[in-house]
C-alpha cells in the first residue's frame, strides 16, 4: 500500500504529481518508474524478500502510483484498483455487513447506483438516497444502522455541489464514515480529506489518467480506515496491473496543467451555452446563479471541466444534436484531453429505472459534456453547428 511519506507535503501540487513516489529506479537510475511486468519475485530464502512477493499483493509500479495518489489527496495511504467500480466495491464490501445502511445523494453515477441496488441490496445492505443535498437532508436519513455516507461533488451528471465539511460533521456525529467520489473534481481542484472526509475514491480512468487509454480506480485515506480495504484488495484481487499503473502515473505528471485548461474551456462554453436559444438550462458550478456556486468557491480551486445542459425539444432534439457533432465525440467516460459528449439517460445512467431517473432530473433532453483541452473556439463552433439543427 503506497503511503504519502518523506517531504511530499512540503511540495506544491504539480511537484508532487511529478515526483511523489517516483524517485529514480535504484537498480538502473531510470528517471521514469519502470513497468515491473512480473507476476512473482524471487526470494533469498523462505520469507526473506525485498518487500515484494506476488504482484496481486504488491508491485513496485503500483506502489509508486499509490504513493503518488496519497500525496496528491493529502492521505496517509493509497490503494490502486482495476477500475473505479472495483475501488467502490472494495470500500463497500470491506466496511459493510448485511443489515448495515448506506446514505447517498440521489444524484449519483449510474454504475454506483447499480452496484448498491443490484449487488449489495440482495446481500443485505440498504441504501437510502437523499434528494435534499443539505447536511440536514443527510441527517434526516441517518439511523443507528448507517455505517457509510457516500457522496459525489460535483455530482454526476447534474453538477450539484455538496458541502463536504458539513456533511462530514453530520456523518461523524452519527458514527458513520464519509466517502467522497472525487472523480469529477480531481485532487487538483478539491481534496476531501482536508475537509473532513474519511475516504476519497476515484475512477483513475478519468482526469487522473487523462488520455482515455486506461481503466483504473483508487481509494485514499488513513492507514487505519484503509486496513480492511487493503485486505479486501489482496483477497479479492481486483488490482491495477503494472502497465495500467504506469499509464496513470504518466497522466498525473500533467494533471495540474490539464485541469487549468479543462476549467478555462468549460467556463467559456458554459457562459456561451447559457446565451444560446436552443439551450433550456445549463448545469455548471462556475456560473454565479448555480445553487452551489458559493460552496464550490469555498471548497474547490476552480469549477471543473464538466458541463451538463438541457436542450429545448427534449430527447428527440438531444439525439439530433449529439448525432451532428463532428469534433466532439459521442462516448461514455470523461476527463480525457479530448472532448466527449454523452446522453446520460441512455448511456452512463441507463441502469437507473426510467421513472426514478427522470424524477432525479436525468431526462432524455439532458446532455453531459466533458470539455477537453482543444482550442475552445473549435469546440464552440462544433456545438454551434450541432445546436443549429
Amino acid at each position: 500500500m503506497g503511503r504519502a511519506t518523506g517531504n511530499y507535503g512540503e511540495w506544491g501540487f504539480a511537484t508532487r504529481a511529478i515526483h511523489a513516489g517516483q524517485e529514480p529506479d535504484p537498480a538502473t537510475g531510470a528517471t521514469i518508474v519502470p513497468i515491473y511486468a512480473t507476476s512473482t519475485f524471487t526470494q533469498e530464502a523462505p520469507g526473506q524478500h525485498k518487500g515484494y512477493e506476488y504482484s496481486r499483493t504488491a508491485n513496485p509500479t503500483r506502489t509508486a502510483l499509490e504513493t503518488a495518489l496519497a500525496a496528491l489527496e493529502g492521505g496517509e495511504c493509497g490503494l490502486a484498483f482495476a477500475s473505479g467500480l472495483a475501488a467502490t466495491t472494495a470500500v463497500l464490501a470491506a466496511l459493510l455487513r448485511p443489515g448495515d445502511e448506506v446514505v447517498a445523494a440521489a444524484d449519483l453515477y449510474g454504475g454506483t447506483f447499480r452496484l448498491l441496488d443490484k449487488v449489495f441490496q440482495p446481500w443485505g445492505v440498504t441504501a437510502r438516497y437523499s434528494d435534499d443535498r443539505s447536511p440536514t437532508g443527510f441527517a434526516n436519513l441517518l439511523t443507528a444502522k448507517t455505517r457509510l455516507v457516500w457522496v459525489e461533488t460535483p455530482t454526476n451528471p447534474l453538477l450539484h455541489i455538496l458541502d463536504i465539511a458539513a456533511i462530514a460533521e453530520v456523518a461523524h456525529r452519527h458514527g458513520a464514515l464519509l466517502a467522497v467520489d472525487n472523480t469529477f473534481a480531481s485532487p487538483y481542484l478539491q481534496q476531501p480529506l482536508r475537509l473532513g472526509a474519511d475516504l476519497v475514491v476515484h475512477s483513475t480512468t478519468k482526469y487522473l489518467g487523462g488520455h482515455s487509454d486506461v481503466v483504473g480506480g483508487c481509494v485514499v485515506g488513513s492507514r487505519q480506515v484503509l486496513e480492511p480495504i487493503q485486505f479486501y484488495q489482496n483477497a479479492a484481487g481486483a488490482v491495477a496491473g503494472p502497465f495500467d499503473a504506469f499509464l496513470v502515473l504518466r497522466g498525473l505528471k500533467t494533471l495540474a496543467v490539464r485541469m487549468e485548461q479543462h476549467c478555462a474551456n468549460a467556463r467559456v462554453l458554459a457562459e456561451w451555452l447559457c446565451r444560446h436559444p436552443a439551450v433550456e438550462r445549463v448545469y455548471y458550478p462556475g456560473l454565479p446563479d448555480h445553487p452551489g456556486h458559493e460552496v464550490a468557491r469555498r471548497q474547490m480551486r476552480d469549477f471543473g471541466g464538466m458541463i451538463s445542459f438541457r436542450v429545448r425539444g427534449g430527447g428527440e432534439q438531444a439525439r439530433r444534436v449529439l448525432s451532428r457533432l463532428r469534433l466532439i465525440s459521442l462516448a461514455e467516460s470523461l476527463g480525457g484531453v479530448e472532448s466527449l459528449a454523452c446522453h446520460p439517460a441512455t448511456m452512463t445512467h441507463a441502469s437507473i429505472p426510467p421513472q426514478l431517473r427522470e424524477a432525479r432530473g436525468i431526462d432524455d433532453g439532458l446532455i453531459r459534456l466533458s470539455v477537453g483541452i482543444e482550442t475552445v473556439d473549435d469546440l464552440r463552433a462544433d456545438l454551434a453547428q450541432a445546436l443549429a439543427c
